[in-house]
């Protein structure tokens, strides 16, 4: 079993990255709740370089329908306003002079469902992911065997790859579900 150990570990890391990438995405699905991770996708010009949002101002979460942003200096309130406008986040900033406020609109029923079809679907390419994982690792595990693997260490080694993948497609489906309970 020793030699298999590698490409069981590697899959598995490979489907905890698919995990990851599910979480990170579902997170930039805007829900209906101010939540400031909507926000990390947007890159500001910040002395002649991209710099994330997060990097030239704070932002904050007063309450569960607003998420307010607070430059660090005063004159990136028109830079971060017109990031945030030329953004697919599809709110519009108002700016007091100090702080600029996100209000985050109600969701109406037909944008509950385009959110609910776009976290199914990532929920399904981070399946995928998980299951391409697992073929891999079944794949180097019948080459081995030809590199004189004993068959019954292989079918031990399959099984071990497939409950791995039982657990991260498990895991996968709360994650999601999760997230579609918040739409």
């Amino acid at each position: 079993m020793q030699d298999v150990k590698p490409i069981l570990n590697q899959a598995e890391e490979n489907m905890e990255a698919a995990l990851m990438f599910l979480d990170e995405s579902l997170a930039h699905i805007r829900a209906g709740k101010a939540n400031p991770r909507i926000l990390d996708g947007i890159r500001v010009e910040y002395y002649g370089s991209h710099v994330p949002l997060t990097n030239v101002a704070t932002v904050t979460t007063p309450d569960a329908k607003t998420i307010t942003i607070q430059p660090w200096e005063k004159g990136m309130m028109s830079v971060i306003e017109k990031a945030i406008q030329n953004s697919d986040v599809g709110i519009t900033p108002m700016n007091n002079g100090e702080v600029i406020r996100l209000a985050i609109p109600p969701l109406t029923e037909e944008r509950r469902r385009q959110l609910a079809k776009q976290s199914k679907h990532e929920g399904e390419e981070a399946k995928i992911s998980i299951r391409n994982a697992r073929r891999d690792a079944i794949d180097k595990l019948k080459k081995m065997i030809k590199d004189g693997l004993p068959e019954d260490i292989e079918k031990d080694a399959e099984n071990e790859a497939q409950k791995i993948h039982d657990k991260y497609i498990r895991k996968s489906m709360t994650c999601w579900q999760l997230r579609r309970k918040r739409l």
